[in-house]
């Protein structure tokens, strides 16, 4: 059964093995409050990465138990970072987690050619898995985080991500809005031509495991009664489950 909640999603992972999550500079409030919960609900096994002093004020302050996690002391940002990289490159964890740490060190320590996580090849993209009151399953939203205004190219890449994703949630066709302003095509709008050549590849066979539809605008993407109204005939209307956005501010 396709999962639909987040809940949902919560309660699958709790019934599969843990998985371990490094933290690269677990030394703030949040991030160890995070990790507690997700420990002692039994979601995943953390490595906790960074000032060791200040996790253990953290968590005296927060009346936490350090001991649930196996903590490594690297108090600079970049060693610690580094290490967390590497647990990951090297198969000793699963999952990379942001802690306290800048930004721009930790994305350059991801994209190192040598000793990075990045495959030859591919891109680094962003996911948001989302759950709306008044939508009736998981919306996957990308690129709304990592790539400002992604090439055509680079959608195709990140839709097929998306699939990939989506099919880990059982959703066996998952079907995918290319989203633009408008459902028009003009060459006046790249993002529309960019949508219209994506779902024409797409029922050519060109990318497989999903329905695509595009440019749709996003009231048409979630509501068939404004397909309706617009007279517009998509498989994707009103049920999308992946919303390929064309700019990181239209997602955002």
């Amino acid at each position: 059964m396709p999962i639909k909640t987040l809940d949902e999603m919560v309660e699958t992972v709790k019934s599969a093995s843990n998985r371990r999550v490094v933290v690269a500079c677990g030394n703030d409030p949040h991030t160890i409050e995070a990790a507690e919960r997700a420990v002692k609900e039994n979601i995943v096994d953390i490595t906790m990465i960074g000032n060791l002093q200040k996790m253990k004020k953290i968590a005296s302050e927060k009346k936490i138990d350090l001991g649930l996690f196996d903590t490594i002391d690297e108090p600079d940002d970049w060693k610690a970072g580094k290490k967390a990289v590497l647990m990951v490159r090297n198969r000793k964890a699963d999952i990379l987690m942001k802690g306290l740490i800048n930004t721009a060190i930790y994305m350059k320590l991801i994209l190192d050619k040598e000793e990075g996580l990045l495959v030859k090849g591919s891109i680094l993209s962003h996911i948001g898995v989302l759950e709306s009151p008044h939508y009736p399953k998981l919306l996957f939203a990308a690129d709304v985080a990592v790539i400002p205004l992604p090439s055509l190219s680079e959608k195709i890449q990140i839709l097929k991500y998306c699939i990939e994703i989506a099919h880990m949630f059982d959703i066996e066709m998952p079907k995918a809005a290319i989203i633009a302003a408008t459902e028009k095509v003009s060459p006046k709008m790249p993002a529309t031509m960019d949508a219209a050549i994506i779902t024409q590849m797409a029922r050519r066979g060109q990318i497989n495991g999903a329905v695509i539809d595009g440019p749709l605008a996003l009231d048409v993407a979630v509501s068939k009664e404004c397909c309706d109204i617009k007279g517009l005939v998509s498989p994707v209307s009103g049920d999308a489950d992946i919303f390929i956005f064309p700019a990181i501010e239209a997602g955002n």
